[in-house]
């Protein structure tokens, strides 16, 4: 069973693209279940027993997860990994499961995380100088990383596939590959070059054109966890709230497009969401903002007729 599950973590990655982190998750995913389902059935499962679970084991299994404390969220995701794996087990070896597909996904509220103010933005600058003086370089590096994820709205994995070369000449837009490889334009802010074009003239390496455009401490490619471990240290210095993050950055790009009037299929577009329906979620934030843009601008905003 392993080298199918190694079999399908190589079609993720290789046929879909898929990351490596979120294989990882996958074949997490798919080996709590085959554990699960050992113990459930008392024996080793093979690839032909998968075809063989039935509702009463799927169920089971979500429930033992619940036991567990996993979150609703952890095993919606589990849930899907699962069931990918079938579709996999259906198409390269003959081995189908009606069952799962009776088995609904736990609710799983959709939330956003709260926007920043821009004023804490801002005091990042000077806080960055503080927490880096040491290394001016280090510095520049974390402040154009910050202000081109709050500038453009990248996720972090998009802001550390940039390469040098995509940045040379000051481009006005950004070639971003997202997930499921999907690619699209941003627009980069003069501000967002400019920190940009100040950490590269002075860092001691990565200056070829193909190499990654953000490094650690000891040249090598900067991973998300120390994106991550950039802003933990600017909330514990500036003393802000737990929801500031990474992600926390991108989602105050949103709102504050959407406070100026930017329309949601614009903001999908710059987001990179596959879905409207993701995109939506950031109207609940600034409904108002929403609303003051169409009483104003809207050609129907004030058409009173007695159609209805």
């Amino acid at each position: 069973m392993n080298e199918t599950i190694q079999e399908f973590i190589k079609y993720l990655t290789q046929t879909k693209n898929y990351s490596v982190h979120t294989a990882v998750a996958y074949e997490n995913d798919i080996h709590d279940f085959i554990k699960f389902y050992q113990n459930f059935n008392g024996v080793d499962v093979f690839i032909n027993d998968m075809g063989r679970a039935d509702t009463i084991c799927f169920r089971a299994w979500l429930a033992d997860r619940q036991k567990r404390n996993l979150s609703n969220k952890s095993t919606a995701r589990a849930l899907s990994s699962l069931r990918g794996f079938y579709k996999f087990l259906a198409k390269q070896y003959g081995v189908k499961n009606d069952a799962i597909s009776l088995i609904s996904s736990p609710k799983v509220p959709r939330k956003l995380s709260k926007a920043i103010e821009v004023s804490d933005v801002e005091h990042m600058k000077d806080a960055i100088k503080e927490i880096d003086a040491m290394e001016p370089w280090v510095a520049a590096r974390d402040w154009a990383l910050v202000l081109l994820i709050f500038g453009c709205g990248l996720r972090i994995s998009e802001a550390l596939a940039l390469k040098n070369i995509d940045v040379y000449g000051r481009p006005d837009s950004l070639r971003i590959m997202g997930k499921g490889s999907k690619e699209r334009i941003v627009p980069v802010l003069p501000a967002v070059l400019e920190a940009i074009d100040k950490y590269m003239k002075i860092r001691p390496f990565g200056n070829s054109p193909d190499d990654l455009l953000f490094r650690s401490v000891r040249g090598l490619p900067m991973s998300a966890r120390m994106a991550e471990k950039v802003v933990e240290k600017l909330r514990h210095y500036l003393q802000l709230p737990d929801y500031v993050t990474p992600h926390a950055l991108r989602h105050t790009f949103a709102t504050a497009l959407l406070a100026g009037g930017a329309d949601l299929r614009s903001l999908q577009e710059l987001l990179g969401h596959s879905s409207l329906s993701t995109t939506q979620l950031y109207t609940k934030v600034n409904m108002k903002e929403i609303m003051d843009i169409y009483e104003h601008a809207h050609p129907r905003a004030h058409d009173k007729t007695d159609d209805e």
